[in-house]
């Protein structure tokens, strides 16, 4: 239906015609982009009981990344297609929920735009304001939607897309006794890097333990990986930040645990292997060239795998006692010893 005019999200509802009744789908809300309307979908598999741990993917959150978006409809399209023979997936997903909003921002995507219909950038939109040093503009501004990284009106509701997000995580992720998130975003430098909060204060994250303890276990599992793993305020602070509000909200369940990573693909690599995709204000985010798009949305498979298994086993891993002292000491070490010279 929307081939024509958004194929990322004609893709999306053709896998869920495929899927049929595998695939629970929600329409969140319908974004407005002045001359058409698109709807905002949420899809979900696996177990449906309500003490199992959950991943939550999310794509497109920025209209011009629609890499991420693609990255998330090709996983998503191989497990419902693995589910109609793979046991061992059906096995896995007995004990797992997995969640995905992989079109965030349909109205960016459609006007080629990072921000939302309404020139706001969604990642700057959460009640979150940082005390500390921000780079001017990049952190977010109020001045103007004519202006890159708008965080929107002081005092105003988030947006539709913003909203429709954080309501999705509080249902489906903060109500679990542990959850993960992963957004998906490109544009950052030369190698592709995992990020996890803060990225509005240089305090460490009161479950860095944990954290570190998740990213341990994928070095050990994967110890030739690729990413660059650290909290986003070692390269940047800003305000607004959405995976900030969120999980500073589950911090209000002590018993219950929320950890959200963004991939920050390094799309300058794109850039320098080819040059010509600068006359492309896509080019910029996204690969542009086929064989390299494919190598792209191969990459990251191995990451979202990872994630869902871990989720799923998620108490034989969990540092606890001198164990998470032990993580919480090593991971100071490795992210904040410099922080604090």
């Amino acid at each position: 239906m929307y081939l024509p005019l958004l194929p990322e999200l004609a893709e999306l509802e053709q896998i869920i015609d495929e899927a049929g009744e595998t695939l629970e789908v929600r329409q969140l809300c319908r974004v407005n982009t002045g001359d058409t309307t698109f709807p905002v979908y949420s899809l979900a598999l696996g177990s449906q009981a309500a003490d199992v741990p959950a991943v939550g993917f999310f794509g497109g959150v920025h209209g011009l990344e629609s890499i991420g978006t693609h990255i998330l409809l090709v996983f998503l399209r191989s497990l419902v297609h693995r589910l109609k023979w793979d046991q061992v997936l059906q096995h896995e997903l007995q004990s797992v929920r997995l969640v995905f909003m992989p079109l965030v921002n349909p109205g960016g995507m459609y006007r080629h735009s990072r921000a939302n219909p309404q020139g706001v950038d969604l990642m700057r939109n959460a009640p979150v304001d940082s005390s500390e040093k921000v780079p001017f503009l990049l952190a977010g501004q109020r001045y103007s939607a004519t202006l890159p990284w708008y965080r929107g009106p002081l005092g105003a509701p988030m947006q539709l897309e913003s909203q429709a997000l954080c309501d999705l995580v509080e249902t489906e992720l903060l109500s679990r006794p542990f959850s993960l998130a992963l957004d998906c975003h490109s544009g950052f430098g030369l190698q592709d890097r995992l990020w996890f909060p803060y990225a509005s204060s240089r305090t460490p994250m009161p479950h860095l333990a944990e954290m570190h303890a998740l990213i341990s276990l994928f070095g050990q599992t994967y110890p030739h990986h690729h990413y660059q793993i650290e909290p986003q305020c070692l390269q940047y602070l800003t305000h607004g930040d959405l995976w900030d509000h969120l999980y500073m909200r589950s911090l209000q369940h002590e018993t219950r645990l929320f950890l959200p990573l963004t991939l920050e693909m390094g799309s300058w690599m794109w850039v320098k292997k080819n040059p010509r995709q600068l006359l492309s204000r896509l080019g910029f985010f996204n690969p542009m060239v086929p064989h390299r798009k494919q190598r792209v949305l191969r990459r990251h498979l191995m990451w979202l795998e990872f994630l869902s298994r871990a989720a799923s086993s998620w108490r034989h891993w969990l540092p606890h006692h001198y164990s998470r002292e032990q993580h919480q000491q090593a991971a100071l070490v490795r992210w904040f010893s410099k922080e604090q010279q």
